[in-house]
Formats: C-alpha cells, structure tokens, sequence
C-alpha cells in the first residue's frame, strides 16, 4: 500500500486495487476510515508508525469485505483503538441479512467478512473524532458515510466511486462495476447522493478511486446520471 496526502488532515492508503482507507489526522493521532482487504493490518499499521502518529480509532463506513477485511488483524496489533460502525450495519458483520419491514424488500449483495470484533454502534449525527456520522443508505441498509467539519471533506465509502468515473453507488461504470453490482437499492443510494451533495464538500474521498478536489460540479452529473439510469 501506499500513502497519498490528499489534504493536511486527510491521508489516503491504497494498494494495486482501487480500494482506499483513509488516515484523519486528530490532535490526538489518527481515525483509519475503513480497514481495507484482508492481509493489509501491518502495513496500515506500519504507516501510522511511518507517520508518528498512533491509531486511536477506526470508523467503517459498511461491513463489505474490502472495507472490513483487516479489522480483527488491526484490533490484535492495536488493543486500545476503538472502532465503530453504525447500528443498523453491525447486522451485517453478525452475518444477520434479514430486512426491517420498513426497508425495501431486495437482497443484501456482496461478500462480508467474518468480524470478531464489536464495533460501538453509531446513529446519525454522532461523531467520531472530528467526523460526523451521516446515515447513507443503498449501497447496503446500514451504509455510513463522514464529513470532516473542519475542512469539508467527505469520506463516502461506497455512497460514490470515482474509479471509473464518478458514480452514485449502483450506477454501472464498466472499467469499474463492482460498487453497482453489490449495491442493495438504488432508489436510496440516489436519495443518499443528493444528501451528501447538500453538504457542498470541498472533497470528495470515496472507497474507491481517486479524490477529487472542488467536486460539486462532477458530483452534480453523477447525480443526474444517475436519475436517468434508475428509472
């Protein structure tokens, strides 16, 4: 894996995959948003070292194997970090795939791995470090994505990918398909786009692919192609 400085605060950590963590820097140390593949703990970790910098917590943006996969290597290097997800999602590292009767009724897609570790639960609104937990879902029910009051970025996980193109998440992009092909309800995922573009981010860091700096206008289109496509 490599280190990519997107902004003072904001460290982006990806390998030959288009599949990113993220480092936010605190006055305390740094937040690890999403733990990547299995078999990449030490390196994550080992970059943290790099950087003088301790892990103090790790927050997941969905319980998708390549955002989960390192999470119980991590907890064995790192005893004291303490981790997050949001309520409804922890479901998804129980294995538990059932729906709310209030949720639309289509099958939970993707591979998620087997997690020991039990994460705090968190709801809209609830901060973790400097990021505030915002409720996305449609790529999964229980989807989370976090904004960086300090400087606007977004960390999106899967509500956006920009490997391929910049997408809402479910809207196929074929040099990149595997965020839409696991995507559980476009309907919400669009409702979850327009959300984030409320926010008027000033970056936009997604799960998979680059950054992108300034991204309203290209965040816009997506938008757009995206309501075209899920009709």
């Amino acid at each position: 894996m490599k280190l990519i400085r997107e902004m003072p605060d904001l460290f982006r950590l990806v390998g030959r995959a288009p599949i990113n963590s993220y480092f936010v820097r605190e006055d305390d140390g740094l937040t690890l948003v999403d733990a990547n593949l299995p078999g990449r703990s030490t390196r994550i970790v080992e970059i943290a070292l790099r950087l003088e910098l301790p892990i103090r917590r790790i927050a997941l943006t969905h319980a998708h194997m390549d955002h989960t996969g390192s999470l119980d290597a991590i907890c064995e290097l790192l005893p004291s970090a303490q981790v997050f997800i949001g309520a409804r999602e922890s479901r998804l590292l129980d294995q538990d795939f059932s729906l709310d009767c209030t949720e639309p009724q289509r099958k939970i897609r993707g591979r998620f791995a087997l997690v020991k570790t039990k994460p705090d639960l968190l709801h809209p609104g609830d901060h973790v470090g400097s990021l505030r937990a915002l409720s996305t879902p449609g790529h999964t029910p229980g989807h989370v994505s976090f904004f960086d009051e300090r400087n606007g970025a977004l960390l999106a996980g899967d509500a956006f990918q920009t490997a391929g193109g910049v997408a809402v998440a479910g809207d196929l992009r074929l040099l990149f398909p595997f965020p839409a092909l696991f995507t559980w309800d476009k309907k919400l995922a669009l409702e979850s786009a327009r959300l984030l573009r409320d926010l008027n981010p000033t970056c936009l860091a997604p799960g998979h692919g680059g950054v992108v700096q300034l991204p309203l206008a290209r965040i816009d289109r997506a938008i757009r192609r995206a309501a075209r496509n899920f009709r």
